[in-house]
C-alpha cells in the first residue's frame, strides 16, 4: 500500500512540473560573486549590490581583495582564495567586509572552486549578510525549541494534508512514533468517526486562510484506546514570505479533564432539570395511574429509553402484610413508556396487566430488598430474568436493550412496587449518577402515588356510601315522570354530600328534593344520610314545603359546622300545581310546554343551618308537558365563569328541541360538566302527565 502511494506520489511530481520557489533565500538576500584564478571579479548577482553597495559596473573587472577588504585583512584572504583555488577544500565562516559607503559589515561567505569545460579554474563565493542570517537563525532555533519542548501537539501538513513535521508531545498524544506519521494523512493515522470533518476542516483553512481557533474534538488514540480524551484544536494556514502556501499548521491541546468536569457538570445541571421537572410534573393529580405515567414520562428520553411503572397488587388493594416476603409476587403495569417506537413496549408488560414473577426475577429482587437492582449490560440470561417470557426476552434482545435498572417505589417505609428503565439506542450504560436520579425520581413519585391509592380508597368509600344513601329506582308516580344523575366531581377530590330524593306523597302527591351538604368526604355523604332520612319523615306528615325546611334547619343546626342548600317542592297532579321553597339553593328551571326555559323566581331564603331565618312556599302550575328541572351548583359554578352566564348556557341548552328526560340529563352532564370540575352534581327532572283521579290505583 506505502509503495503505491509513493508511486502515486512521484507520478503526481512529475506531472505538476516545477514548483514556486521557496522565500528563505529571497529572505536572506544570498548573493554570488564569481572570481577569475586571478582573484578578479568576473560576475556579480543583483544582490551582491545589496550586501557589498557596489553595482556591476563599479565591480566587475576590479580585484575582489582591494575592492572588498580592509588592508589589514589582505593577507589572510590572498591565503585562503589560494587554498580554495589550489587545493578545492571549500571555505565558509563570517567576514568583516568593507562597504562601498565606508562602512564594516559582517557578511557570512560560502567559498568552493569551480572548474569549467576548458579546464579554468574560478572561485564562487556564496555571501549573505551576517546579521540577517543570524536573525533567520534565532528564529528558526527559537521555533524549533518551541515545537520539540511545548506540551502542546504541534504538527505541519502540506498542502494535500500529509504530515511534515510532528512534534513529541503530538507523539505521545497520537501514540504513533513521529516517523510513522510523516508523508501520511490524518485518516491514515486517526481512527475517529469524524475523520472526515477534520480534513474537510483542514482543506478549508488551506483555501481560505481563516484559522479554526479552539475546535473541539472528543475521540479515542492508540495511546489510550480504551477511554474517551478530549481535545482543543486549532488550525492555521502557512505561507512564505513571497505568499506561497506552504500548508497547515495544527495545534493540539488536551482538555480530557476540562471536558470530564464540564461533562460532569452538564450532568449535573441535566439532573437537576429533570428533577425539578419531575416536581412540577408528577402528582398533578390524585389518580395512581396518572401519577404513574407523569413518573414514565419524566425518565423518557433523558433518563431511559424505555420506562415502565409496576406495583404490587396486594398495595393496591391494601392487603400487604409487613416483614419480610420471598416467594413470587403480582404486579400490575400502570405505566409504560418509549422514547421512540420500539417491539420492547409490546413485550413489556401492558398497563393494567396483572404478571406474577417469580422470586429469582429482578424485580421481584429489587421489591423484596427495597434496594436497586443494576445490569450495566444485559445478557440473554439477564433478560429472562428481566422480561416476562422467553418470546418477550428475545423482542427486548431485538429492539438493543443492553442496559436495565430496577428501582424501589418507597413510600412511608412501604416498598409499594417498582420503577424499570430500560436503555436501547443510548449507547451508555446506567451507571451511579443514574440510579441516584431514578432513586430520587422513584421516591418522589411514590409518595405521590401512595397519596393517590390513599385518597381513591377513601373516596370510593365515600362515594360508595353516598350511592348507597340516594334513592334507588323511583317508584311509579301519579301524573308525573322523573330522571335523575348523580355524578361526582371528576378532578381529583373527595365525594361531596350532594343529594335527590323523589317521595311519594299520598293524596297522589310527589315531593322533590335537591340539597347540597357544603363539604367533601365520609363526613358530608353521612350528615346527607341523615338530612335525606329526615326529609323523608318530614314529608310524610304532609307539612308544607317551608315547615320541612324550618324542621331541617334545626337538625342541620346540630350538624356542627355544616351549611346546607336544598329545595323541597311537593305537587299535586290532582291540582296541577307544584308548592315549592327555597333554603339558599340555585333556582330551579321551568319549562312550559311550547315555551322557553326560564329561571322560577323564587325567595332565595338562608341555607340551612343558619337558624331562625323563616322559608317562604311559592306555588305555580305544572301543567302536562311541563317540565321541572332541580339541580345542585355542582352543574353550573366553575371557577372560571360567572354564574349569569353558566346560567345562561343551562337555559340555552334546555331551550333545544325537546328529548327524552334521561337524555336529557345525558346532555346536561356533557354539555355542561368538566373533568377538572371539583364538585359533585345532582339532578333531578321532572315531566307532568296527564293525570285522572284513579289512575294510580288502577296502574
Amino acid at each position: 500500500m506505502e509503495a503505491d502511494e509513493s508511486f502515486k506520489d512521484e507520478e503526481q511530481a512529475r506531472q505538476q512540473g516545477p514548483l514556486p520557489p521557496g522565500g528563505l533565500l529571497d529572505l536572506l538576500s544570498v548573493s554570488a560573486v564569481v572570481l577569475d584564478s586571478e582573484g578578479r571579479i568576473v560576475f556579480w548577482s543583483p544582490q551582491a549590490s545589496d550586501i557589498f553597495g557596489y553595482t556591476p559596473e563599479e565591480a566587475l573587472g576590479r580585484y575582489a581583495a582591494r575592492l572588498l577588504v580592509h588592508e589589514e585583512h589582505r593577507e589572510l584572504v590572498t591565503r585562503l582564495f589560494a587554498e580554495v583555488m589550489g587545493t578545492g577544500a571549500s571555505w565558509a565562516g563570517a567576514f568583516p567586509i568593507r562597504h562601498r559607503d565606508g562602512s564594516t559589515r559582517l557578511v557570512e561567505f560560502r567559498n568552493m572552486r569551480l572548474l569549467d569545460d576548458l579546464g579554468d579554474v574560478y572561485a564562487l563565493g556564496i555571501a549573505a549578510d551576517q546579521a540577517t542570517l543570524e536573525g533567520v537563525e534565532a528564529q528558526l532555533a527559537l521555533c524549533e525549541r518551541l515545537v520539540s519542548q511545548s506540551p502542546i501537539g504541534v504538527s505541519l501538513l502540506d498542502t494535500d494534508l500529509r504530515y511534515l513535521l510532528v512534534n513529541p508531545a503530538l507523539e505521545r498524544i497520537n501514540g504513533i512514533p513521529a516517523a510513522e506519521h510523516i508523508g501520511r494523512r490524518p485518516r491514515d493515522i486517526h481512527p475517529f468517526t469524524g475523520i472526515d470533518t477534520i480534513e474537510s476542516a483542514l482543506r478549508q483553512v488551506l483555501v481560505t486562510g481563516t484559522p479554526l481557533i479552539d475546535q473541539y474534538i472528543v475521540g479515542r488514540t492508540p495511546a489510550d484506546p480504551d477511554h474517551d480524551h478530549a481535545w482543543s484544536v486549532s488550525y492555521y494556514r502557512l505561507e512564505g514570505s513571497n505568499g506561497r502556501v506552504i500548508g497547515v499548521a495544527n495545534s493540539v491541546v488536551d482538555v480530557t479533564e476540562r471536558h470530564r468536569s464540564a461533562t460532569e457538570a452538564d450532568r449535573a445541571r441535566r439532573r437537576l432539570a429533570l428533577i425539578a421537572d419531575a416536581a412540577a410534573r408528577v402528582g398533578t393529580t390524585l389518580e395512581v395511574e396518572q401519577t404513574a405515567q407523569e413518573l414514565a414520562n419524566v425518565a423518557v428520553p433523558d433518563l431511559a429509553d424505555i420506562a415502565a411503572v409496576d406495583v404490587l397488587d396486594a398495595v393496591l388493594a391494601f392487603r400487604r402484610t409487613t416483614g419480610p416476603h420471598e416467594g413470587p409476587e403480582l404486579f400490575r403495569a400502570l405505566a409504560v413508556t418509549a422514547a421512540h417506537p420500539t417491539e420492547a413496549t409490546a413485550a413489556a408488560d401492558q398497563v393494567g396487566d396483572l404478571a406474577a414473577y417469580g422470586p429469582d426475577r429482578l424485580i421481584t429482587r429489587c421489591v423484596h430488598t427495597g434496594q436497586p437492582v443494576v445490569v450495566a449490560h444485559t445478557g440473554q440470561e439477564d433478560l429472562l430474568h428481566i422480561a416476562r417470557d422467553p418470546e418477550a426476552a428475545a423482542a427486548f434482545a431485538r429492539a438493543g436493550v443492553h442496559s436495565y435498572v430496577a428501582v424501589p417505589l418507597i413510600a412511608h417505609n412501604e416498598v409499594l412496587g417498582a420503577f424499570d428503565l430500560l436503555r436501547t439506542r443510548n449507547p451508555l450504560p446506567f451507571d451511579e449518577d443514574d440510579v441516584l436520579l431514578a432513586c430520587e425520581l422513584a421516591a418522589r413519585a411514590a409518595v405521590a402515588i401512595d397519596n393517590a391509592r390513599w385518597h381513591e380508597s377513601v373516596r370510593n368509600s365515600a362515594e360508595t356510601l353516598q350511592r348507597s344513601l340516594l334513592p334507588g329506582r323511583h317508584p311509579r308516580l301519579a301524573g308525573l315522570e322523573v330522571a335523575s344523575r348523580y355524578q361526582p366531581a371528576q378532578a381529583s377530590c373527595e365525594v361531596g354530600g350532594d343529594w335527590y330524593d323523589v317521595i311519594p306523597l299520598s293524596g297522589d302527591k310527589t315531593a322533590l328534593v335537591v340539597g347540597d351538604v357544603m363539604g367533601n368526604g365520609i363526613d358530608a355523604a353521612a350528615a346527607m344520610g341523615r338530612l335525606r332520612t329526615a326529609t323523608c319523615a318530614y314529608a310524610d306528615l304532609e307539612l308544607c314545603p317551608e315547615e320541612v325546611l324550618q324542621h331541617l334547619d334545626k337538625i342541620t343546626c346540630g350538624l356542627e359546622h355544616y351549611i346546607v342548600t336544598c329545595l323541597y317542592a311537593a305537587y299535586d297532579p290532582h291540582r296541577r300545581q307544584c308548592h315549592i321553597a327555597n333554603a339558599g339553593h340555585l333556582p330551579p328551571v321551568l319549562i312550559p310546554n311550547g315555551k322557553h326555559p326560564e329561571l322560577l323566581d323564587l325567595p332565595t331564603g338562608a341555607p340551612l343551618g343558619v337558624g331562625g331565618v323563616p322559608f317562604h312556599t311559592v306555588t305555580f302550575e305544572l301543567n302536562p308537558g311541563d317540565r321541572l328541572v332541580l339541580y345542585t351548583d355542582g352543574l353550573v359554578e366553575t371557577r372560571h365563569h360567572p354564574i349569569d352566564e353558566r346560567l345562561s348556557t343551562l337555559l340555552h341548552i334546555l331551550d333545544e328541541p325537546s328529548r327524552p328526560l334521561d337524555t336529557t340529563c345525558q346532555r346536561l352532564l356533557h354539555s355542561l360538566r368538566h373533568p377538572d370540575d371539583h364538585d359533585d352534581v345532582a339532578l333531578l327532572i321532572a315531566q307532568a302527565q296527564p293525570f285522572a283521579a284513579g289512575e294510580r290505583d288502577a296502574a
